[in-house]
């Protein structure tokens, strides 16, 4: 796909683009490096001290690659798509149907995320996940989602999208 095709492109746009990467055999991720802008901020509110916010596009691949979950997606239903009065935003509801490959288990967990997109790249991606959902399948306790060790995130307080 081309940069300027990208760059064209709307929140749902980028939004489906989202789901293609995560759907992908070979290579599968959850924001693919080409959508992202290179200050990015993901956040995830209700996850355990070292990965509700992450910011940086090269912070947020590294953090990927390190936690990557071992997790091979079958499924990416899109439950509702809420588009909002500010034409970067949209609020999205989904669940992700999966196998745990380690232990050949089925698992499935929904999330809302909200998602700005300018000039055809993810600014900013909140996500509320179920924890829950997501610690049982993979056989942790909650707090043990993001794993010993931090260094690629930074804790502040969350807030709501805002303009950069």
């Amino acid at each position: 796909m081309s940069q300027s095709a990208t760059r064209a492109a709307d929140p749902h746009t980028i939004y489906q683009r989202m789901q293609e990467a995560v759907m992908r055999k070979e290579d599968a991720t959850l924001l693919p490096a080409e959508l992202l802008a290179e200050d990015v901020v993901v956040e995830t509110p209700f996850s355990p001290p070292g990965m509700r916010r992450i910011e940086g596009r090269d912070a947020w691949l590294e953090f990927y690659r390190n936690r990557a979950l071992p997790v091979h997606f079958d499924r990416f239903r899109e439950l509702s798509t809420h588009r909002t009065d500010d034409p970067e935003v949209i609020v999205v509801e989904y669940e992700l149907t999966g196998t745990i490959t380690n232990t050949d288990q089925p698992a499935s967990a929904t999330f809302i995320g909200i998602l700005r997109v300018r000039d055809g790249l993810i600014k900013h991606w909140r996500e509320y996940q179920d924890i829950l959902a997501i610690s049982e399948a993979l056989k942790l306790a909650p707090e043990d989602v993001s794993g010993p060790d931090a260094h690629s995130t930074s804790e502040q307080s969350t807030s709501a999208p805002t303009s950069p």
